[in-house]
């Protein structure tokens, strides 16, 4: 990509080999770029709680990806970023099956091992959930393999 971050038309999509997770819960890149991220989701039943509304993990899941790919895009290579501490505050209910939200993140502010994020998840016009959270670059990762050495696998 010539040392350039990668924009709405570039975004590579969650796979099911780089991202099994968010690649099974269906999450679609819009926007990665100079400090702000964007993504959506278009919900199904299996996104929905017992009360047939957004379950809050969905949207805090998607709070948490779109934060760390804001931050991610202030660096040229993309460097890995790990969620440090994360606060979210549920404004009303989701949306339903058959709807689409949208989660926008921003980098406020960023040191040399840390950067401070906000984001938000949107129905239509409707503000549904905030965050703010605190993310630690981390050198390019080989994350699988370093996780199975350390670890061990499941």
């Amino acid at each position: 990509m010539n040392g350039e971050t990668p924009t709405a038309q570039a975004l590579q999509q969650p796979s099911q080999t780089l991202n099994p997770f968010l690649h099974d819960l269906g999450v679609e890149f819009l926007e990665m770029e100079d400090g702000h991220a964007r993504l959506s989701l278009d919900l199904t039943e299996r996104h929905m709680n017992s009360w047939q509304i957004t379950h809050g993990g969905v949207i805090m899941t998607m709070l948490d990806v779109v934060m760390a790919m804001a931050g991610r895009s202030l660096h040229e290579d993309l460097k890995g970023v790990v969620t440090v501490e994360m606060k979210t505050s549920f404004l009303q209910p989701g949306g339903v099956a058959g709807g689409r939200i949208e989660a926008r993140g921003k980098a406020f502010y960023q040191s040399t091992t840390m950067c401070f994020c906000e984001g938000e998840v949107w129905n239509g016009d409707r503000l549904v959930a905030k965050a703010m959270g605190t993310f630690k670059y981390l050198r390019r990762l080989k994350s699988g393999e370093n996780m199975k050495k350390l670890y061990g696998s499941d």
